[in-house]
């Protein structure tokens, strides 16, 4: 029965981990498109707000394979909740505190965020199964 189970999560866990991929490379061109014309916390927050809207139709239909729907699309943005908050003090940590410089600062900063997203997400875009 472990093994049943063990499958579809490990499946979940690699495809969003390529959602993951193809949703911060979506972040990093939008980060640094806005990053031409806006400060680096405001090109940070736009880009974050716009690939999340991505990544919640690439989790619905190829992590999970469900159907979105309103009630999960307004949930969502939960699910990130701690990766905003993750990463966000990272890029400041990493630009302000360290000096390091605005560019690669989101990639390094999100990476902390990935595992705690995914159980998260999990919760959020899955229905509850009773276990008895």
């Amino acid at each position: 029965m472990t093994t049943t189970l063990a499958r579809p999560v490990a499946r979940q866990i690699l495809t969003f981990a390529v959602v993951g991929v193809v949703n911060t490379l979506t972040y990093y061109l939008l980060y640094l498109l806005f990053l031409t014309r806006l400060p680096y916390l405001a090109a940070h927050v736009l880009a974050f707000a716009i690939s999340m809207v991505g990544s919640f139709f690439l989790n619905a239909r190829f992590t999970y394979r469900i159907r979105p729907t309103w009630r999960k699309f307004l949930l969502f943005p939960l699910t990130n909740a701690t990766n905003f908050v993750i990463t966000t003090v990272g890029v400041y940590v990493i630009v302000d505190v360290l000096h390091a410089g605005s560019r690669f600062a989101p990639l390094l900063a999100s990476a902390a965020a990935i595992p705690v997203t995914f159980v998260v997400s999990r919760m959020i875009m899955l229905p509850k199964v009773d276990a008895a």
